[in-house]
């Protein structure tokens, strides 16, 4: 009987292959722009995932996410590190001066300040050059993606030279650092020259990188730090998901991407479900024969259940591949860089598709238990 129930599914190719696509469309639309929704999040956060030899991060009491910066005061930095079970704290700053070029390309940038003696806070991941050449004076780090924003079509070349607020700086690396949300150049230089790359305020103090001592939790620590000094203080993990709430609750992207995610589930479900039900009704005579020759209703339910498994099947596996495929070809552009088909989306998907099938069977199920067998002979 399966093997019928198959050849009935595939007697009619072109309704066969619709209904396939339906379910793969609708599979790979609800993964893209779920994986793409959940890569641009994660942008929101990826100058603190870039530093991975601090895990809590102290500022003002009212910072709300990363680009939402108030100085603090240079002897906040010692009450953080009066606090038991702080290892080390070291400043940071982070500005966003403009970057010139000497054949005059100008870009704003990401630029953080590291601690000038313990460099903490640098991109894990180096292209060209090294990361103690940033010790020299007048030196600077740059991502790929800044790079190739401002020498468009050029070859990576080390030794050249950026003008930032009147000062000249030479680019002695390249690092591969995570793609930010804004498509700015990401620079790290020493913290004694970016504040001057920036120019001179009164408070120049972004940010306290802290680490924590042996057997002290990063969370624990950063609960003690806020109760010690009044600053706020979360750990890289808390951080960055201030960053994500706040873009969601304050930016029109979710609002973009559910309204597409909405109508991928809502166009893939009505095609797939109203085209597998029509398959049905127009296989009833084939139904009623079974019927009448003894065939029982589980029996039935189960050939319509294969159908529909067996169609939601392949359409989700091609879904899958296509979405896979995408991700493929544009991961590698700058643009969308770091942006990847996630498993999550994968197995989500495919859990609300299992569910899709299920529906759509019980619909066509319930018009095979209510037909006569004798309607095949009128």
């Amino acid at each position: 009987m399966n093997y019928i129930a198959l050849q009935m599914l595939m007697a009619d190719r072109a309704k066969y292959f619709g209904l396939i696509f339906a379910f793969a469309f609708s599979t790979f639309l609800l993964e893209n722009q779920v994986s793409i929704f959940s890569g641009i999040m994660k942008r929101t956060g990826s100058q603190i995932l870039d530093v991975t030899d601090a895990g809590v991060w102290v500022m003002d009491p009212y910072t709300e996410y990363f680009e939402q910066t108030k100085a603090l005061k240079d002897t906040d930095l010692n009450r953080v590190r009066g606090v038991v079970g702080v290892e080390y704290a070291v400043r940071l700053f982070k500005g966003n001066p403009t970057a010139k070029t000497e054949g005059g390309k100008f870009a704003s940038t990401f630029t953080m300040g590291l601690d000038d003696s313990t460099m903490i806070g640098l991109p894990g991941r180096m292209l060209m050059g090294r990361k103690e050449d940033l010790k020299l004076a007048n030196s600077v780090l740059i991502d790929k993606a800044g790079y190739e924003l401002l020498y468009p079509g050029e070859p990576l070349e080390l030794g050249r030279r950026l003008e930032m607020n009147d000062h000249v700086a030479t680019i002695v690396g390249i690092s591969d650092a995570e793609a930010p949300f804004v498509s700015f150049p990401v620079i790290h230089a020493r913290y004694s020259e970016a504040v001057n790359f920036q120019g001179k305020e009164r408070n120049q103090l972004s940010y306290v990188l802290v680490r924590s001592k042996p057997g002290v939790g990063a969370e624990v620590l950063a609960r003690r730090i806020e109760k010690e000094t009044g600053l706020k203080a979360r750990t890289t993990r808390e951080f960055v998901w201030d960053c994500v709430v706040y873009y969601l609750k304050n930016t029109g992207i979710p609002v973009n991407f559910g309204i597409t995610i909405a109508v991928a589930l809502i166009v893939g479900l009505s095609v797939s479900g109203q085209t597998f039900y029509m398959f049905t009704v127009e296989n009833m005579r084939q139904f009623g024969a079974l019927k009448a020759i003894g065939v029982t209703n589980p029996r039935l339910v189960t050939m319509v259940l294969l159908q529909a498994l067996v169609a939601g099947a392949i359409g989700y596996a091609l879904g899958t591949a296509m979405a896979a495929l995408f991700f493929d070809l544009t991961g590698s552009q700058t643009a969308t860089r770091g942006i990847v088909l996630l498993w999550e989306a994968a197995v989500g998907v495919g859990i609300l598709m299992a569910v899709v099938v299920a529906v759509v069977a019980t619909l066509s199920v319930r018009k095979v238990l209510v037909l006569e067998p004798a309607s095949v002979f009128r």
